[in-house]
């Protein structure tokens, strides 16, 4: 393989999920354009996916499979995001069947990186670090049932707006509960990346300084979102955009996943060294 290719597509990769989150511009979901816009972004992503590493799942020796199933679960969410939230725009301002896309998105999601966690550990297994993963798993099994019961919660919410154009009685405490629960999701889930971030680092999968910062940037967004409190902001309250509020912008449900992603494109590289 190139190795220019497999370059370019590295930096690629490393850009897609800002990509991706930069198309969610609402003034692109214009009829054909956006589905268009996202059947090309999603196509050059994973063309590039593969060229990096991913195809390894095919052809590979066990270790190389195991880390580019890893790498390609870290990967999907975004692609996803890529492919069908072209001019999305944030849960206020689309329909009720465009939120109702969105939260399976995310369920589907929430259940690949949570698979992609297990995936990585039996990888680390196997060289001998145990340790570190096992507290990473661990803190990945507590992250992936409460994301799996808020987008439950969230899913059934506008699955009945679009059915009946309203939410049934029943649903709206669990509505009201449900902040505590993507509070527990997004916490832990940057406690796994910790996790997982020295547990490769001590393999020898990511240089000390690249784990060192990879830990540090996850417990800079853990403490945003403690700081932030247990209830997510009303983001069409304040007086300033939910933008310039790192609190709610660490506590966006997707975006924990940001940094396993990343961490996933690095097994994605290694999975398709040369393995001369």
């Amino acid at each position: 393989m190139n190795q220019s290719t497999r370059r370019k597509s590295y930096v690629f990769l490393c850009a897609f999920p800002f990509l991706a989150g930069a198309l969610m511009a609402r003034p692109l979901r214009v009829p054909h354009l956006y589905q268009s816009i996202g059947a090309v972004h999603f196509t050059i992503a994973c063309l590039a996916a593969w060229k990096l590493g991913a195809r390894s799942i095919r052809a590979g020796t066990d270790e190389k499979k195991k880390l580019a199933l890893a790498g390609t679960l870290f990967f999907a969410p975004f692609a996803l995001v890529s492919l069908l939230w072209v001019g999305l725009g944030p849960p206020w301002v689309a329909t009720p069947t465009e939120n109702r896309m969105r939260y399976l998105v995310l369920l589907a999601s929430a259940m690949a990186v949570s698979v992609a966690f297990v995936v990585l550990k039996e990888a680390l297994n196997e060289i001998g670090e145990r340790i570190y993963s096992a507290l990473g798993v661990a803190a990945n099994i507590f992250a992936g049932t409460a994301y799996m019961i808020w987008l439950t919660i969230h899913l059934a919410v506008f699955a009945a707006k679009v059915r009946d154009g309203h939410v049934p009685p029943e649903i709206i405490p669990l509505i009201n509960m449900s902040d505590t629960l993507l509070f527990v999701a997004c916490v832990l889930t940057y406690l796994t990346t910790a996790g997982f971030a020295v547990s490769m680092g001590r393999a020898g999968w990511l240089r000390r300084g690249v784990a060192r910062a990879y830990v540090i940037a996850s417990l800079v967004a853990f403490l945003l979102i403690a700081i932030r409190g247990l209830s997510f902001p009303d983001p069409t309250a304040g007086s300033t955009p939910w933008y310039t509020h790192p609190g709610f912008i660490a506590g966006i449900p997707a975006a924990p996943w940001i940094m396993p992603y990343l961490l996933g494109v690095v097994l994605l590289r290694r999975a398709g060294e040369d393995p001369s």
